[in-house]
């Protein structure tokens, strides 16, 4: 399903290299619903502080403020040597989410988020934490609860593979890390996002991942081409999700005028569970239940 968050919905989410400024406005016309300007992986050790300097002056500008799309920014780890100068530099930027990549456990994401809260910018950023490590994996619940920014979680299963030494075109690996990964960010009480699917021209891969992570609950994809957005947005639309939750809300206050706490709608039997599932999708989309 999708989700608001910032100021856009969370169905797909564009890596835009920050190395890479001539992207920069092509991407923000497209059609993904979240930007994720990377300063980490996609940017060359002697690139960083001028690929910092581009990124702050477009984030800082009119055209991104106005933007219904969800900003955000993958920072160099928090343990490395550009992590503090990432910081300082979105300190005046609009930035709805920091990507925290490389967070190994609960104390490093406490300091972590600290740093992002220090900054200026921290009333409008909230953390989407990269796990991506065996180790991540094992304590993936306590790392999202390590500090109230927290928002997401977002599997890496390219760096996690290559760490097991896992097939990542098989189905049943990634189906296995996706369910951890989810129940883990249901236990912290925040969204799970998927990660990237590395084959551009595998769009059959691509959406088969998707829909898999879709039908446990995940919120987007992240997608490293344009061509791969559409299919995101499609996989994981909410419209129909929510028109269904508003008539199981509605069915459901007159199921409890007569005293039913029961009851078929449309032949489906409708109980608790998925009472609660309907109100949750409902105000996750911004109405009321």
């Amino acid at each position: 399903m999708g989700r608001r968050l910032g100021r856009g919905w969370l169905r797909s989410k564009l890596f835009v290299p920050a190395a890479r400024p001539d992207l920069f406005a092509k991407a923000l016309v497209g059609d993904a619903d979240a930007l994720s300007f990377d300063l980490e992986d996609a940017v060359p050790e002697d690139g960083k502080a001028a690929a910092r300097e581009r990124l702050a002056a477009f984030l800082a500008d009119d055209a991104l403020r106005g933007s219904p799309k969800t900003v955000i920014v993958r920072v160099n780890a928090p343990d490395g040597p550009h992590f503090a100068a990432d910081l300082a530099a979105l300190a005046n930027a609009r930035v709805d989410l920091v990507n925290l990549p490389k967070i190994a456990d609960p104390a490093a994401l406490a300091r972590a988020g600290d740093a992002v809260a220090a900054a200026a910018s921290a009333g409008a950023s909230r953390l989407l934490v990269n796990i991506e490590t065996p180790a991540a994996v094992a304590r993936a619940a306590a790392i999202a609860a390590a500090h109230p920014l927290v928002a997401g979680l977002q599997v890496g299963l390219n760096d996690l593979f290559a760490t097991l030494g896992a097939d990542r075109r098989r189905p049943e690996p990634v189906q296995a890390a996706l369910w951890q990964l989810r129940l883990a960010a249901a236990e912290a009480g925040v969204f799970a996002y998927d990660g990237a699917w590395p084959d551009v021209a595998d769009a059959a891969g691509f959406e088969a991942e998707a829909r898999a992570a879709r039908a446990i609950g995940f919120l987007g994809k992240s997608c490293i081409h344009p061509r791969q957005v559409a299919a995101a947005n499609a996989i994981f639309d909410a419209a129909g999700s929510i028109d269904e939750a508003r008539r199981i809300v509605r069915a459901a206050a007159v199921a409890a005028r007569a005293g039913h706490g029961a009851f078929l709608l449309e032949g489906r039997m409708i109980d608790a569970p998925a009472i609660v599932r309907a109100k949750k999708l409902l105000a996750q989309a911004g109405e009321g239940a």
